[in-house]
């Protein structure tokens, strides 16, 4: 993995499932505020170094206007305002529509997300020597933090770290 560090605040299991699933798929955004403070815990707890911009996975457009939020915003934003940090949504943008990485084993994730994250945009010169944080909702194989990670360190990032809510089993590959 292309991370300096990695904090994952729980395991995906009872009662984080259903709560982070609940967030993610049935529109229940009040669920970030708490899901983000012990995403927040973890990160204190951890004793992770401060970075210059939390950062989240983004989503690709048709993916964001179907759900009509992105998750790991919600987190990202949450945390990063708690500890007193700069976030910004558009510094990692996703313009490829894949599959979703649900359905996916792990070959066929690496497969689906390669080329899809361009980091920087218009404040492209902000991640030059910079340290990110990119913060995800769960990880399981760890395909999309990767390639998110990857896109970071082209742009000039000196340190990529990942921040996730919650870690799954790997997928049989």
């Amino acid at each position: 993995m292309p991370f300096a560090a990695c904090v994952v605040a729980c395991d995906y299991a009872f009662p984080w499932d259903r709560l982070i699933a609940a967030f993610k798929f049935e529109a229940r955004v009040e669920l970030a505020a708490p899901l983000a403070r012990r995403l927040v815990q973890a990160v204190q707890d951890s004793g992770a170094m401060h970075p210059d911009w939390v950062v989240p996975v983004p989503l690709a457009p048709r993916r964001l206007a179907e759900r009509g939020y992105n998750q790991a915003w919600e987190l990202a934003r949450r945390v990063a305002g708690a500890l007193r940090l700069s976030s910004h949504a558009g510094l990692l943008q996703r313009h490829a529509d894949g599959a979703h990485q649900a359905a996916l084993g792990l070959a066929e994730r690496r497969r689906n997300l390669r080329g899809a994250f361009i980091a920087g945009g218009e404040r492209r010169v902000s991640l030059r020597g910079a340290h990110i944080a990119v913060v995800d909702d769960v990880m399981t194989s760890g395909a999309t933090l990767t390639e998110a990670a990857h896109a970071l360190q082209r742009a000039g990032a000196r340190r990529v770290d990942a921040w996730v809510l919650a870690r799954t089993r790997a997928p049989d590959r």
